[in-house]
């Protein structure tokens, strides 16, 4: 078996039309591909004149065959171009096979002198064929014999599986038989079991005599065969069937009838074939052509690699035994010279001749095939020899690609990058072992233009321990990824899949927007512009719009930065803007990227490449950020998708994202306290401005949100400058004896300068950021000049710099105890119960229409009291955040709770507006009724802080959506039973009123055993004044109840009552308890994550509450407006860090980053299942020295050669020596006899 590569390209020098109708196909191919018909007899000596020498019988001839006598008497023999013509091909299409699948396959009658570019262009133009990577075309093994199972084995999981994995064509005969027929089941083996969007497929391509299948005249449509039926039989010795397997089929034609037409035309094809180029648009590189020979003649190509299958019998085992037994001396001296000629020694002719005989005993033509095996022998260099019943069928392909490199070495070895080619198919068969241990081993010195490509192949095709290789060996990704090529990236993305479409929606927006804005343009340019929007169009304005989708408002837009575009509210404004920076020339995309590892950590994120992603998040920096950064996109994508599998797998990566979050945050955690802590509310330039608290709350990251890291730094800024062991009574009793917050020992309250109570010292934190948590200190801060940081706090009150006077005592302990979260939670609960009751005053005594002397006090307070939380809902909505007016709605509308108050107030002005006016007072007092409700169940929200009441919420909000559920099935059996009942009790009434009771509101009391026997049951008296009079039913008289069915109204309430209090309310009871566990299992992480939301609200809430909270805002108003005082409590969740400290800050994390991960390889080393993985890696090491031990076998057999040798050239000096008489010798020879066991032995 041998092997050559070469590349391919589909370019082709004959101009072939491209037709997309069959009738112009039709009538194109014969046109131009041509068949051969023998037109001479010329007879065969062994058949008595009834055959010709092209193998077909004399009335298979025609006329004009036969009528040349003259010239058949003196012609000995048939030669295909004198003795035979071209006429127009009669067999091509579509072939079909008689009782198989529905799965067509194509197939050309063509002479053996046809052009092989037509024909290339051809099979990939007009037939479909992928343009392959790797062409294996294997030669011989067309016999009957049985072909051995080793072999097959070679071929099913070495040679296809290798094929497959690089997109290839297989070239065989294409009969059924043989080794055609393995590498048939093989293929069709591979293809079912790979998946349907599998980019490389293995196309099996069947080139063959057209006189040697059987049932060829099946074939014969001059018009064409679309598609010709074909009935499988293996009856003839001398024909045999096509396979069933086959993807092509060539059928070469020489005029004659045998197995010898193909030979000259399928190595023309193979050479064009090699002479082409693939590789895309990104890069080309050489593909090699495979040729593997099996029991017969040898072609020898000396410029390609061969690969020799040793043990399949023949051809093979006979050259493995003369590349391995004979000894390296011979061999120089079959290329030096002798008497002055060049050429084999003739002790090395007589090795080879005596094998020749050994192994092809029958063989007539001896010398030509000596003669043959010297030349090869000449080239040993280039030869493998594969021994495949020791070796693993898995490693051939291994095999396979180190001989393609040891021979592209030779040929290659002046070039600037020898190895280039050998890398791009490395990466293309994605065999990275084979990478790092030939290519990657120190002794080539890669530059950085000769892994750029690669690099992208690696990246674009999901190959991630070579984009690993590649960043490990001498590429720089900063200097790689560019915005430009970050765009290529993305347009490279696969069709199908969601991000494709997502990018393909915000391009649409995009171009029709600039559309709509141009009128000017006409509808033809309009609608051209709209169809030439492809995935080449993608610009990086479209992913930073699809970012801005997946990631709401929690972070600033992606890339506006490097496309020049200001951050804008407006989406058309920021269309035409982007439209008109990207018809100029785009200049940005030159640029380096900013944040390399992090882009490309998004883009994989948005792939779903898990692996890909993983290492990204490894290179990248602020790894607690950009985790959850992955996990909110992948959250996100999840649901979009609609297919349950990639669902499924998009939030399984989420999670795992999530879960690294949390325990590499864990391992800051554990290592420095003060440090997570700044971790936490650090902005960050990568993504957007965001910290990790933001992010994490916009990705739902509910385990993240439960570390006790976390934790602490959400009570510390709860309970501000107060300890925590502060108790509740006490801060509730300061509200109404202030007297009580002077006195130290009655509320704990942390002095100026005084640490916490688990204070940690001073220590090097400044160096890394500061975190301010002191409300005291807070007030104290002043902007620095221009280009300082603002002067913090660190953690638990201890100051770095310089600060001014202490506050007075009293000052200092009234801020320290009214700006505290807690405190403001504390009178906001309070008045909130005070308003409800106030509230409830006003409804039930107070509330009297229209009076003329004016409103009561109560109702006046009460309206002032609304009107406070009115003037705080407006300061939540507007002038909080730095986020446009839209961002800043569409984030308050999103909480639950804001709906809840919005419905409140809206209730409660209308109600008011009604209630001036006489006409419409009791509809004002039942709205207001109305209102009153919603402000009370707006109490639920402060039972969050909870921690047992906290999770009962989340309970109750989603068993709401059980109820949901459960009320469409119950409002089925309730219409059911309700028009049924009323029609058989009443036959006639139509009072609406009436009706609408009876069918819903009745049988929904039955439910719950308000059931009236008397009315439903005629046995039962019913004290009820009825009539049968039309005219007084039609006037509002009670009708009277139906007798005579009244059996089955019975019947049907029984049915109804099993339905819904048995069946349906314990489904109900069962959803709820689901539920319940659900909830109940993880109620300290629910409790955690919604606290969140609770103390960020009440931190950014004024100190006092409603009504007095309008004195707040007038302090609010003078500082912010007037004054133009910036807000420092903003601090205690976002902290912007610059120069020396974010890089230390970064540097930090990143060291915390990498135990966690050297711990978690450390783990996971240390698992059973490790163990085993390792134990097989050191069997497999063994197993490849004991193979490697076979070298040296053979390496004793050469010695035993060179010693046999040099015996035999002493023998022949003695010999010579002592007939000569130039001197006598002092003792005879020695002999044999007198030689050592050893030498004998040799000999």
């Amino acid at each position: 078996m041998k092997l050559t590569v070469h590349t391919v390209q589909c370019t082709s020098s004959i101009a072939i039309p491209v037709f997309t109708c069959l009738k112009c196909f039709q009538t194109w191919i014969p046109k131009i591909i041509k068949k051969r018909v023998c037109t001479t007899f010329v007879e065969d000596s062994f058949s008595n004149g009834t055959r010709c020498q092209c193998g077909g019988a004399r009335e298979a001839h025609g006329s004009v065959a036969l009528g040349d006598y003259f010239s058949t008497a003196i012609v000995n023999h048939w030669d295909s171009a004198q003795h035979s013509s071209e006429y127009p091909t009669d067999a091509f299409g579509e072939l079909q096979f008689a009782g198989a699948s529905k799965r067509l396959s194509y197939f050309l009658r063509l002479s053996w002198d046809t052009p092989p570019a037509m024909v290339y262009t051809l099979m990939t133009a007009h037939w479909g064929l992928p343009i392959p990577n790797l062409v294996v075309s294997i030669v011989g093994g067309e016999g009957r014999a049985k072909v051995k199972t080793w072999v097959r084995e070679v071929i099913r999981q070495g040679l296809v599986k290798a094929s497959q994995s690089t997109g290839a064509w297989i070239m065989t005969p294409g009969l059924r038989e043989g080794v055609g027929r393995c590498v048939g089941e093989a293929v069709r083996d591979h293809a079912t079991a790979a998946s349907s969007v599998s980019l490389n497929k293995v196309v099996a391509l069947g080139i063959t005599s057209w006189g040697l299948v059987h049932n060829r005249e099946q074939l014969v449509n001059p018009q064409g065969s679309f598609p010709a039926k074909y009935h499988v039989q293996n009856l003839s010795p001398d024909t045999c069937c096509l396979d069933i397997n086959y993807q092509a089929f060539l059928l070469v034609d020489d005029g004659s009838v045998g197995p010898r037409a193909e030979t000259g035309f399928r190595a023309k094809l193979e050479d064009y074939i090699s002479h082409q180029r693939t590789g895309g648009e990104r890069w080309d590189y050489e593909i090699y052509i495979l040729c593997l020979c099996i029991l017969v003649d040898l072609s020898l190509k000396t410029s390609m690699p061969w690969l020799v299958l040793a043990g399949s019998g023949g051809l093979a085992d006979f050259l493995s035994d003369v590349l391995e037994n004979l000894s390296s001396s011979q061999v120089g001296q079959s290329s030096g010279e002798v008497d002055g000629e060049a050429g084999p020694s003739e002790d090395l002719k007589d090795k080879v001749a005596e094998r020749v005989r050994r192994h092809f005993p029958s063989e007539a033509e001896s010398d030509k095939l000596v003669e043959r095996a010297l030349s090869i022998y000449q080239h040993r260099d280039l030869i493998t020899i594969y021994h495949g019943e020791q070796d693993s069928p898995n490693e051939f392909d291994t095999l396979l690609l180190k001989s393609l490199v040891g021979a592209s070495r030779h040929r290659a070895s002046e070039e600037d990058s020898p190895y280039n080619d050998e890398l791009k198919l490395a990466v293309t068969w994605n065999r990275v072992g084979f990478a790092k241990s030939e290519l990657f081993n120190g002794d080539i010195q890669w530059k950085y233009e000769d892994l750029e490509d690669s690099m992208t192949d690696a990246l674009i095709n999901d190959k991630p321990q070579f984009v690993r290789l590649f960043a490990e060996n001498g590429l720089n990704i900063l200097d790689y990824l560019t915005y430009g090529r970050l765009e290529s990236l993305y347009r490279s993305v696969a069709e199908g899949t969601v991000l494709y479409q997502l990018l393909q929606q915000q391009l649409a927006e995009r171009l029709g927007t600039v559309a709509d804005s141009n009128r000017q343009f006409s509808t033809s340019k309009v609608a051209k512009k709209k169809k030439k929007s492809g995935p080449e169009e993608i610009t990086l304005f479209e992913v930073a719009e699809l970012l801005e989708l997946l990631m709401g408002d929690i972070c600033q837009p992606f890339y506006y930065d490097a496309l020049g575009l200001e951050q804008t509210s407006v989406k058309s404004r920021a269309f035409r803007r982007a439209s008109k920076l990207l018809q100029g020339e785009c200049l940005y995309r030159n640029r380096r990227c900013l944040f390399p590892w992090a882009s490309l950590f998004i883009w994989a994120v948005l792939q779903n490449r898990s692996e890909m992603a993983t290492y990204f998040w490894e290179m990248a920096g602020e790894s607690v950020l950009s985790a959850l950064g992955g996990c909110k996109i992948l959250r996100e994508l999840s649901k979009l998708e609609t297919e349950t599998e990639a669902k499924l797998s998009t939030k399984d990566l989420a999670q795992r994202f999530e879960n690294l979050a949390h325990d590499v945050f864990g391992s800051c955690y554990r290592s420095n306290e003060s440090r997570s802590f700044t971790l936490l509310i650090r902005k960050s330039p990568v993504w957007g401005g965001t910290t990790c608290l933001q992010m994490g709350m916009g990705a739902d990251a509910r385990l993240f949100f439960s570390h006790d890291g976390v934790q602490a730094l959400l009570s510390q800024i709860w309970w501000g400058d107060m300890k925590r062991n502060t108790e509740v009574w006490k801060l509730v009793l300061t509200f109404f004896c202030p007297y009580y917050l002077f006195i130290y020992l009655f509320i704990y309250l942390l002095e100026e300068g005084e640490p916490n109570e688990d204070g940690l010292g001073k220590d090097s934190d400044s160096l890394y950021g500061n975190t301010v948590f002191s409300f005291a200190d807070i007030n104290h801060m002043e902007v620095d000049s221009p280009g300082q940081n603002i002067r913090t706090a660190a953690i638990k009150g201890r100051l770095h710099s310089h600060r001014p006077p202490k506050r007075p005592y009293v000052v200092s302990r009234w801020r320290q105890f009214w700006f505290a979260p807690v405190t403001t939670f504390l009178g906001n609960v309070l008045m909130y119960f005070l308003f409800l009751l106030l509230f409830a005053y006003v409804l039930l005594v107070d509330f009297k229409p229209s009076p003329v002397s004016g409103l009561a006090v109560s109702e006046y307070v009460l309206y002032f009291w609304v009107f406070t939380f009115v003037c705080e809902e407006i300061r939540q909505t507007f002038f909080l955040g730095s986020m446009s007016y839209r961002q800043r709605i569409r984030v308050y509308i999103q909480d639950v709770w804001n709906k809840f108050d919005l419905t409140a107030i809206t209730l409660f002005i209308m109600g008011v507006i009604c209630r001036m006016f006489t006409w419409s007072y009791g509809f004002g007092r039942d709205v207001l009724c109305v209102g009153y409700m919603v402000f009370t169940l707006r109490l639920l929200h402060i039972f969050a802080i909870h921690k047992q009441l906290g999770p009962k919420i989340i309970i109750v909000g989603k068993m709401m959506k059980d109820v949901f559920f459960f009320f469409f099935f119950m409002m089925v059996w309730l219409i059911a039973y309700g028009v049924a009942n009323q029609a058989l009790l009443y036959s006639y009434d139509p009072n609406l009123d009436r009706i609408f009771r009876r069918v819903f509101y009745r049988p929904y009391l039955h439910i719950f055993g308000q059931i009236p026997v008397e009315e439903m049951d005629v046995k039962k008296s019913w004290e009820m004044d009825c009539t049968h009079n039309m005219t007084l039913i039609q006037n509002g008289e009670e009708p009277c109840r139906t007798l005579s069915n009244n059996w089955l109204v019975v019947i049907l309430l029984v049915i109804y009552l099993l339905a819904t209090n048995i069946l349906l309310i314990n489904l109900l009871i069962a959803m709820f308890s689901y539920t319940f566990n659900k909830v109940q299992a993880h109620s300290d992480i629910y409790w955690k994550f919604q606290r969140y939301n609770l103390i960020v609200q009440y931190h950014s809430l004024p100190s006092l509450a409603p009504p007095f909270i309008i004195l707040s805002h007038i302090n609010i108003f003078i500082k912010r407006a007037i004054r133009k005082v910036p807000s420092f409590k903003i601090l205690h969740f976002v902290l912007q860090l610059r120069g020396k400290a974010a890089n230390r800050l970064m540097t930090w994390e990143n060291i915390q980053k990498e135990d966690f991960l050297s711990a978690q390889n450390k783990l996971q080393r240390s698992c059973d299942s490790e163990r085993l993985k390792g134990m097989s890696v050191k069997v497999d090491d063994v197993l490849k020295h004991v193979t490697e031990s076979r070298s040296f076998d053979h390496r004793l057999r050469a010695l035993e050669n060179e010693m046999e040798y040099c015996s035999h050239a002493l023998s022949w000096i003695v010999d010579t020596l002592a007939q000569g008489s130039t001197f006598k010798p002092s003792r005879p020879p020695p002999t044999v006899s007198d030689a050592s066991p050893s030498s004998s032995s040799s000999t």
